[in-house]
Parts: structure tokens; sequence; C-alpha cells
């Protein structure tokens, strides 16, 4: 907390000058602090001819906030002072703050980490049907079901752990590429019930199997921008 502290003191004096607040200058003097016309009892120190405030201090003081991240600060004015609309002839008014646009939120959180363990799942399912066919080994129902029940498992937490419509529309997406999967599972276990001819790139020519892929590369650039971008490969 105190080096939390001496980096809010030493921010402070670049945060005079452009939002709105205005100390007196006289150094024989005690400051007050005014933030948009509007007093603050906040302790103010000068040094090297320059203006110091403790932004716990000042957040405190106008009904504001402090948040952490890393090496950043960031001041939320929330209060009286934030929206006055009186001015001090030493005050330089600040801009209004944009507003951030609500339209498309992203996944949330929980949202995207079952979203992530499903994609992983669905592509260890995969390699295991493609490494049967590419070897020749026999593909059977019994061998491959543990892929496909740990899929539906996690396709039910992802539901489960729905909260933004881009959770929403990118769960739709979720269930597609899994009813794909299941799809494309289902037809070698058939074939290879019928004894029919398996050839080891059969998939190559596969157009279920190319869509399955696409689908999966879409969801994985989602999942790394966090936002959803429907571009067609999961329909």
């Amino acid at each position: 907390m105190r080096t939390r502290q001496s980096f809010a003191w030493m921010l402070a004096g670049g945060l005079l000058a452009v939002s709105g607040i205005a100390v007196a200058q006289d150094p024989n003097q005690n400051r007050t602090l005014i933030v948009n016309g509007q007093s603050a009892n906040v302790p103010v120190i000068q040094v090297n001819g320059r203006s110091y405030v403790d932004l716990e201090a000042l957040a405190s003081a106008v009904n504001g906030s402090l948040s952490y991240s890393g090496n950043m600060i960031a001041l939320t004015l929330s209060g009286p002072a934030a929206n006055a609309n009186t001015t001090s002839p030493n005050t330089i008014s600040a801009p209004p703050p944009a507003t951030a646009p609500a339209s498309n939120p992203g996944f949330s959180r929980a949202f995207l980490q079952a979203g992530i363990e499903q994609m992983s799942t669905l592509r260890e399912w995969h390699a295991a049907l493609a490494a049967a066919i590419q070897n020749g080994t026999p593909v059977g129902a019994g061998w491959l079901a543990p892929y496909r029940d740990q899929a539906a498992t996690n396709l039910r937490l992802a539901s489960v752990a729905i909260q933004t419509n881009s959770d929403r529309r990118a769960f739709q997406l979720l269930t597609n590429e899994f009813q794909n999967m299941a799809r494309l599972a289902d037809r070698y276990i058939a074939k290879r019930a019928n004894l029919s001819y398996i050839s080891p790139d059969a998939l190559k020519n596969d157009d279920l199997n190319q869509r399955i892929v696409a689908c999966g590369h879409s969801l994985g650039s989602m999942a790394a921008s966090g936002q959803f971008v429907d571009d067609g490969s999961c329909n």
C-alpha cells in the first residue's frame, strides 16, 4: 500500500494540470484543492514548484474510486464534484468521459474458460478419429465413446456458464461443432461396421470434416479476441 500511495502522489502532479483540478499558488499558505468548482479537504504538498495530491484521498473526497492493474492506476470521479457545472477561474475544465460501447460486451470469463475446454476436447476427438483412419486402425463406437461423452459434458457446462449475448451466440456454434463431430465419427464407424474400404486420406476429401476444421479455427480466433464474430464457418 505504501508503494501505491507514493506512486499516487507522483501521478497527481500531472492530474492537477489536465483534469479540472486547481490549487492556490502561494507556497506560504495552506492550499485549498478545487475540483470543478467544488472545494475538497485533501492534503496538498509542493515539491520543486509543483503541486501533488494523494490520489486515494482525492478519490475519497469526491466520492470517486481507484483501481490498480499492474503499473496502471485508474481514477474514476463519480461524485458531485465530477458532475458540477460551476467552474473556478483557476480551473481547467476536463472533457466529458467517453462512453464505452455496450452493444457487444464480449465473452464472460466463465463461459470463455468452458468454451476453451470444449474446443480442446473436440480437437482430441477429431485427432483420435483422424489418426485411426490414417493408420488403418478399426474405428469403433466404444473406442471413441469417451471423447463423445466428455464433449457432451463440457457442452452442458458451457451452457450453464452463459452470461452475455456473445456467450449465447457462441454456444450455438459450439453446439453445431459438437453435432458435426458426432456425425463425422458416426459416418466412419458405420463404414467400418459395413466393412467398407476407408482410404487413409479420406478426411481430406470429406466436406463435413473441412467444415469442422474451419469452425475450429473460427472458434479459436474468437476465444483469442474475446469477441463474438460469426464468419459462417460453424453454421
